[in-house]
């Protein structure tokens, strides 16, 4: 099988040679089937299949929409397919993709072909879906194998949506229309453009697309579209239209997306030919969820010229919604499969469920969530009417048989069940108008399983967004608290560097005397969820910057948590997100969820490779801790001196605050040195990136200036008052209040003995702290820790896997890399009381360190210490020491479980919090 011959079959349209003879696949087992659609017929013959799943073609390439009818025709008694169709020149190849369960929500992509392209992409989705001929592959993993292969489509048809819309945007921005009317003008759009492709006007389709281009025009097209909103506002009895008005057809929407007054300027005729274009777009493909995304990239003119290539994956939503609560009403309603009871009760308390997203945004969580609840919900009919009809000796379900076709009033998951709040209003306009999106496409495929589906126009149920501040609203009178209430989302991110003046205020009106600068924005979303349930025991879940489960803050974020009695339920330990708003960069997060059980279901914890990328690793364990690891319920707080009274104190580094006038860099060295006066001045200075990577750099340091000796050397004087003017100069009012002499450093911590140098930050790569000692000569500047080491016993400690393990566990991070901190990490950490002989011991290991890094001359800290390609020689040396310091630590079993249990129980005892029992 080659990739020429399998284009060269494409192009041929010889469908039956191609999926036959050189896919293996089965021959067909359905008639040809014929349709006629505006007066034209259309016949599909099936050329190949295997286990249900059928390929059609057909011999002609009708209008998209068109496409889309015959699909969803040949649909009704083939549910999972493949339909060609092809004419001479050009071919498209639709394949349904479905949601996560269910099957609901099929949006019908397209790859398209042109004959004598080397189509490299079509043949890779071949070669994909190819069947070895003693291969026995269950229908599964061939579903598996197709959605891999032609989901990708709706990668694309996303990003031309985008492209469609910031079109618009840009011609409406062109036109003078402010941003506000904009927005809310293409979510008015939007809604026709998908009604037009999903149905929603009933035997009317294209209802819009035919009433743009027949009725309008590029000159009164604004005032055209202004009576068009009108009409959709207004109901039936209370129109006062012409006979015979083109309006007349639209029905009345209602729900408020077209109630506000909007004012339509004249617009440019590229608006319309635009507007014209996206009509021709299959609008039906695109889910709801990448609404949000997809306007926020209109919105934004740098993302617009890269292309939209900027929306939502629903991947990560999923790693929410999935352990909280979806994957466990999936696992119910497999585990009552065969029983009526059970799916009765369990349809009941699908009924009962609220779900809640108090930072709601465009609504992806909620949209993602409704759409996969009301999938679940369809398979559970469908289910329940097979049971009835396989059992038609019982009166009620002989009954319930005759009614199953009508099961519309039995739909328990409706769209007033589900709330949100959000701060801006175009996203909130979003959220409801996608959340009704996803409602027509849920109903769509409800009819084409039970042939009715709920008229949802006028629109009577919607769900409930509010647009207004989630901190200063009482969340109880949007959506009132219950065991059954949910709540979950993805709150925003703003750490002490990046707050605006507005959420300070926020967070300090939700803390009060608990506010600490160093919690991030999001933790107030925790605060006022375990508030707003006080003692009612359900379930919650947030998508969070890590720092909930690292550093300083999580003591203060924690204690209310605990204390209130819930426990972690799951968590995502710490993985790379990527943000749905355009030009930002990706962010490393945890998602954490609670609930107050006992016990069931047992709290799941997934961990992903070192930078969170990759997939995540579930763990089943008896209990996660605020630390996102296994373990007992423990709050580290920080400390002013070490709890091992046997450790030296550490402290920042040197800060120069010169404005680089006392640093010395390489090309300036010769001329200072050259200086007789100022070099007797000269010492190698040592910031991260020289400790690391040993580069050279050297600075004035004149703490025993001799007066004189200014006078005498232009350098010293010119630098000297360079300093004086950048510290007069500065807006800092600590730099400026403090005026500390110009010839000396800003802020002065250099020891008068041998230290350790130890970097504020680490890639969390590493295996072990890069860390080096250096005589009191050497100074130590600012993006340094030092802890005086005269005897190298620090080295010893921090070189250690045990202090490691300690850092990464709960230890701050900036992203993902390893935040040094003497009064939390390092004055925190819980070394037992050494004798006099394993002081030694932890000294002479260190030696040895320093002996295998000098083994390899030439070779940097960085180079060294690099995870993948560490010298043998200097992972032994390690390893030497960590048997020491294990011994020390009475460790019991030497993996990363085993260290972080022990250090937990051995600062329990060293803080008076009690000994902890094994888990």
């Amino acid at each position: 099988m080659s990739t020429t011959r399998l284009l060269d079959l494409v192009d041929a349209r010889d469908f039956r040679t191609l999926f036959i003879d050189e896919l293996g696949w089965n021959n067909p087992d359905q008639p040809d089937r014929t349709f006629s659609i505006e007066e034209q017929s259309h016949t599909l013959t099936q050329i190949a299949g295997y286990k249900g799943m059928r390929i059609w073609y057909c011999p002609d390439l009708p209008t998209r929409k068109t496409q889309r009818s015959l699909d969803e025709l040949i649909g009704r008694d083939n549910h999972e397919r493949l339909v060609i169709f092809a004419n001479e020149s050009r071919q498209e190849w639709r394949w349904p993709r479905r949601a996560q369960t269910g099957g609901v929500n099929a949006k019908l992509l397209a790859h398209q072909h042109v004959v004598g392209d080397s189509d490299a992409h079509l043949a890779g989705q071949l070669e994909a879906i190819a069947i070895d001929f003693e291969e026995d592959l269950p229908l599964v993993e061939l579903l598996n194998r197709m959605r891999q292969a032609f989901d990708s489509e709706a990668e694309a048809a996303s990003v031309q949506a985008a492209r469609l819309m910031g079109t618009l945007y840009a011609e409406l921005d062109q036109s003078k229309v402010p941003p506000h009317d904009a927005t809310l003008l293409l979510a008015r759009l939007l809604f026709l453009l998908f009604g037009d492709d999903t149905g929603m006007w009933g035997k009317k389709p294209d209802l819009f697309h035919r009433y743009l281009l027949n009725h309008t025009s590029d000159v009164t097209l604004n005032t055209d579209m202004e009576e068009l909103f009108r009409t959709l506002d207004t109901p039936d009895a209370k129109r006062k239209l012409p006979s015979g008005s083109s309006l007349t057809p639209f029905p009345y929407v209602n729900g408020g997306l077209y109630a506000d007054p909007l004012p339509v300027p004249p617009l440019a005729p590229r608006f319309r030919e635009a507007l014209l274009s996206a009509c021709e777009f299959d609008w039906a493909i695109i889910s709801p969820a990448v609404f949000g995304s997809m306007f926020q990239t209109v919105k934004d003119k740098d993302a617009r010229r890269h292309g939209g290539e900027h929306y939502t994956t629903e991947e990560n939503i999923f790693k929410t919604i999935g352990p909280l609560f979806l994957d466990e009403y999936q696992g119910r309603l497999e585990n009552a499969w065969d029983n009526k009871a059970e799916l009765t009760k369990l349809h009941n308390d699908l009924g009962r469920l609220r779900f809640f997203d108090p930072a709601c945004g465009c609504g992806n969580f909620l949209i993602v969530a409704y759409r996969e609840l009301r999938a679940l919900e369809l398979e559970l009919l469908k289910r329940r009417r097979h049971l009835d009809q396989i059992s038609p000796s019982q009166a009620a379900g002989v009954k319930r048989s005759q009614m199953s076709l009508d099961v519309t009033g039995e739909i328990k998951v409706t769209l007033d069940h589900f709330y949100g709040i959000e701060i801006e209003e175009w996203p909130a306009r979003i959220a409801e108008t996608a959340m009704l999106l996803v409602d027509q496409l849920a109903n769509q495929r409800m009819e084409q399983d039970f042939g009715l589906a709920p008229d949802r126009l006028p629109i009577a149920i919607a769900p409930t967004i509010l647009h207004g501040n989630a901190l200063r609203t009482n969340w109880e009178t949007v959506c009132p608290p219950g065991p059954d209430v949910i709540v979950f989302g993805n709150p925003p991110f703003s750490g002490r560097g990046d707050r605006t003046a507005a959420q300070t205020a926020d967070q300090k009106f939700i803390w009060g005397k608990q506010y600490n600068i160093n919690l991030d924005y999001v933790t107030c979303w925790y605060l006022k969820t375990v508030r707003y349930y006080g003692n009612i025991a359900s379930r919650w879940a947030f998508v969070s910057t890590s720092s909930v489960c690292q550093g300083e803050p999580v003591a203060t974020l924690w204690r209310p948590i605990l204390d209130a009695g819930w426990r972690c339920r799951f968590a995502h330990r710490s993985l790379q997100w990527d943000s749905e708003a355009p030009g930002k960069a990706a962010v490393h997060v945890s998602i954490v969820g609670f609930d107050k059980a006992k016990s069931s279901p047992k709290p799941t914890l997934w961990t992903y490779p070192a930078g969170g990328h990759g997939n995540g690793t579930a763990h089943l364990v008896a209990r996660i801790n605020p630390y996102l690891v296994e373990g007992q319920n423990l709050l580290v707080v920080k400390h002013v001196k070490p709890l091992s009274p046997q450790l030296p104190e550490a402290a920042f580094g040197s800060m120069p605050n010169d404005g680089g006038n006392l640093l010395v860099e390489v090309d300036d060295y010769p001329e200072v040195a050259a200086d007789p006066v100022a070099a007797k001045y000269l010492r190698r200075f040592i910031q991260a990136k020289e400790l690391l990577h040993n580069r050279q750099r050297w600075c004035l340091w004149m703490v025993d200036l001799d007066p004189a000796d200014v006078d005498r050397s232009d350098i010293l004087r010119t630098r000297i008052e360079a300093v004086r003017k950048h510290r007069a100069n500065s807006k800092s009012p600590t730099t400026s209040a403090r005026m500390h002499p110009p010839h000396l450093f800003g802020q002065i911590a250099q020891p008068d003995t041998s230290y350790l140098g130890i970097p504020r930050h680490v890639s969390e790569h590493r295996r072990f702290y890069a860390a080096t000692r250096y005589e009191a000569d050497t100074i130590c500047g600012d993006a340094n820790f030092l802890i005086p080491d005269p005897d190298g016993f620090a080295l010893g400690v921090i070189s250690s896997t045990m202090f490691m393990i300690w850092q990464k566990t709960i230890g701050g991070r900036l992203k993902s890399d390893l935040r040094f901190s003497k009064t939390f990490t390092y004055n925190t950490f819980p070394l037992p009381s050494l004798t006099a002989d394993q002081r030694v011991l932890v000294i002479e290991g260190g030696a040895r360190i320093v002996a295998a890094r000098e083994a390899h001359l030439g070779s940097s800290l960085a180079t060294l210490y690099d995870p993948y390609s560490m010298p043998n020689d200097l992972v032994e040396a390690h390893r030497d020491l960590d048997k020491v310091i294990d011994m020390i630590f009475n460790i019991t079993k030497s993996d990363d479980a085993g260290r972080q249990r022990t250090l937990f129980r051995k600062y329990a005892q060293l803080t008076g919090q009690g000994v902890l029992p094994e888990v």
